[in-house]
């Protein structure tokens, strides 16, 4: 009896699980046919939950987030612009990513999927209308011309301190073109953000690294560079940077050197240096000062010659240290450019001194131009031309034979005179003098014309008041020379009552 009671029992229990796990079987059969048709129930798409929904509703409830859909666009200066898919027409259009996403749910396992988030981002595909689309972009604040900034070039400047490359400046201007692309590319893609690169703005045309620009200034930097140092005894002289800087015409991408600066600075440098006919304070040997110009000799700086130079100088561009160019130099260099070598003639003392090296050489009384006849020798600062032994000396009525001829000016020289029979000196050049040559006796002669070198400095002069109208004091530059047309016109004037 007691063992029926205990089969009955065991029998009850067994009946019991059995239905227990039929009833759990057919719940989790039943529950895997729901979840082959629907989501797990703890499963959001981008951020929504669509937990028991459908493939269709998920995609539905997915989709209705393109009515609050945005786009910000992002400059490149960080500024926000934004484009609303209301807007532009959106419209979601499913790619397959959330059904993909579906079929790869087992549902087999959908127990698990109640105790655990199953999460996925997908794209929302969309389309628009792109006449809504172009408009909306046109209409964004950076595309107003308001608020375009053009962009500009780098260029080479001029400041104080010399000329620099002032930097590019990039500006505002978007290409409407590339923006709108992206802009279709990212609403396409659902994506919420794009961020705009250079490549998206109207570049400057030439930037601080362009070749243009980078080879203008060193072009520029070569001319500064070719500084020209000046060897002028007793004188610092140079070109400086400063000074080529002004000599530069820079146009466009092109450096040129302007000519008329360049020969005014030449003409400059004349003014200072050439010495030629110059008044000049000197000490006779009487020993006083008397200012005497005229003449021929100094220094005169050949300002075509040095023009040229200083262009092939500058385009060599490398710093340089030379003489200045001359169409003439004197006997010796420095400020004081007559030295201590030199004949001295005094034609109010009618007398002569030759010096070498600062010594007296030789000196002696002398018969110049005969004033009376209009023959005055000519007065300046002068220089030996050439020697010639013998010589014969020639005018419109006379010939004469010397033994030694040293002109200095025209055909004006010093010369041997034997037919003055050693009379010298005094008044003589006054009713009987040359015709404007210096008389010197044989001994002085030989002596200087042995002596001398082409070259020396001779510097004549009167202690009085003289009008020189002769053609040889024209031709030689005389200091006294008068313009006898001038003089002619000045002597009709009748002076005011």
């Amino acid at each position: 009896m007691k063992k029926r009671k205990r089969r009955r029992r065991q029998g009850i229990i067994i009946g019991s699980i059995s239905g227990v796990i039929l009833v759990l079987t057919a719940v989790y059969l039943a529950m895997t046919f729901y979840f082959s048709n629907h989501f797990f129930f703890r499963t959001k798409i981008n951020g929504w939950k669509v937990g028991g929904m459908s493939l269709a509703e998920a995609e539905q409830k997915v989709g209705n987030s393109v009515e609050d859909y945005l786009l910000t666009v992002y400059d490149r200066d960080g500024g926000k612009h934004h484009i609303y898919g209301k807007d532009i027409g959106c419209s979601y259009v499913p790619d397959g990513s959330i059904h993909d996403f579906f079929e790869n749910q087992n549902p087999y396992q959908w127990v698990f999927g109640i105790f655990q988030q199953n999460k996925e981002e997908v794209p929302i595909t969309m389309k628009f209308d792109e006449e809504l689309m172009s408009d909306a972009v046109a209409a964004l604040d950076c595309f107003q011309e308001q608020n375009i900034t053009e962009p500009e070039s780098a260029r080479v400047e001029l400041g104080d301190d010399g000329y620099y490359i002032e930097p590019e400046k990039p500006g505002n201007h978007m290409i409407f073109d590339n923006v709108l692309a992206k802009v279709q590319q990212a609403v396409a893609a659902g994506d919420s953000s794009i961020e705009l690169t250079d490549e998206d703005y109207v570049t400057p045309e030439y930037t601080s690294e362009s070749d243009e620009i980078k080879g203008l200034m060193e072009r520029i930097d070569s001319y500064e560079n070719a500084e020209i140092s000046y060897e002028i005894k007793d004188y610092e002289e140079k070109l400086t940077k400063e000074q080529i800087r002004e000599f530069l015409q820079v146009e466009g991408f092109s450096v040129t050197l302007d000519e008329e600066k360049i020969t005014a600075y030449v003409q400059s440098l004349a003014s200072k240096y050439n010495t030629y006919a110059d008044v000049r304070s000197f000490q006779t040997s009487s020993g006083d000062k008397i200012e005497i110009g005229g003449g021929d000799y100094g220094w005169i700086v050949n300002k075509e010659k040095e023009a040229e130079q200083i262009k092939a100088d500058l385009d060599a561009g490398k710093p340089v240290s030379r003489e200045l160019c001359y169409a003439q130099r004197p006997f010796v260099e420095g400020k004081d450019d007559i030295g201590n070598t030199y004949v001295e003639i005094d034609y109010t003392k009618q007398h002569l001194w030759y010096y070498e090296n600062g010594e007296l050489a030789v000196e002696s009384d002398i018969v110049t131009g005969n004033i009376s006849k209009n023959n005055g020798s000519p007065d300046g600062v002068f220089k030996i031309v050439y020697k010639d032994s013998p010589a014969v000396l020639k005018g419109e009525d006379y010939e004469s034979d010397v033994t030694y001829f040293m002109p200095f000016a025209y055909n004006v020289g010093l010369h041997d005179a034997s037919w003055r029979n050693g009379q010298f000196g005094g008044e003589i050049y006054k009713t009987s003098g040359s015709h404007g040559c210096i008389n010197l006796p044989y001994e002085v002669a030989d002596k200087i014309y042995k002596s001398i070198k082409v070259g020396t400095p001779v510097i004549a002069f009167y202690r009085e008041k003289v009008e020189l109208t002769a053609e040889n004091a024209k031709i030689s530059n005389a200091y006294s020379y008068v313009d006898p047309d001038k003089k002619d016109a000045e002597d009709m004037q009748v002076p005011e009552e």
